[in-house]
């Protein structure tokens, strides 16, 4: 089951989009059991917007399996499934990085709102570990984009053409784990 809806750009269209379409976020079936009868199940708060906060806590929709009796939710494609910042916010710093910024100047340049030099760290460790399993999916789906030389060349012009949050649920959709 894929646990990112795809091209929810924000936060706010995330609130919009629960509200007048909520069957967009209601899985197809269970990822427990299979039943294709899942129940609304209320909802869970959730802080997404670290940086301002303004919007905290956000609520991401649960629903309820009969069958089983497990619970699954899907969250935006505006949110990490595994971390605090927005996906905007994790692309900005990668998009630094892969521009050839040392890690110490990206972290002077977000030192008021943003997230720590340690955080940016991971982030760059974790997209250059990761960098084959995610190009090799990503390009299938795109081939052109095997011309790529580098990682670095690769990431650069698929965050080009697609937002990283929209990469990411593409990659969540074919199964893989994405934070």
């Amino acid at each position: 089951m894929a646990r990112i809806v795809p091209l929810v750009a924000t936060v706010e269209e995330h609130l919009a989009k629960w509200i007048s379409r909520p069957e967009d976020y209601r899985p197809k079936q269970c990822p427990h059991c299979g039943l294709a009868r899942l129940w609304c199940h209320g909802h869970y708060c959730r802080k997404a917007d670290r940086g301002s906060g303004e919007l905290n806590p956000v609520p991401v929709p649960r629903y309820y399996c009969p069958g089983c009796k497990g619970t699954c939710s899907r969250l935006p494609s505006c949110m990490a499934p595994r971390r605090w910042y927005l996906w905007s916010v994790q692309q900005a710093v990668l998009v630094c990085l892969l521009a050839g910024v040392s890690l110490e100047q990206c972290a002077a340049q977000w030192a008021e709102r943003g997230p720590a030099l340690s955080t940016m760290r991971r982030w760059w460790r974790w997209l250059k570990a990761r960098h084959m399993e995610f190009a090799f999916r990503l390009r299938n789906r795109q081939p052109e984009w095997g011309r790529a030389g580098e990682w670095r060349e690769f990431w650069r012009g698929a965050i080009e053409e697609e937002p990283l949050r929209e990469l990411m649920a593409y990659l969540d959709n074919e199964g893989l784990i994405v934070p």
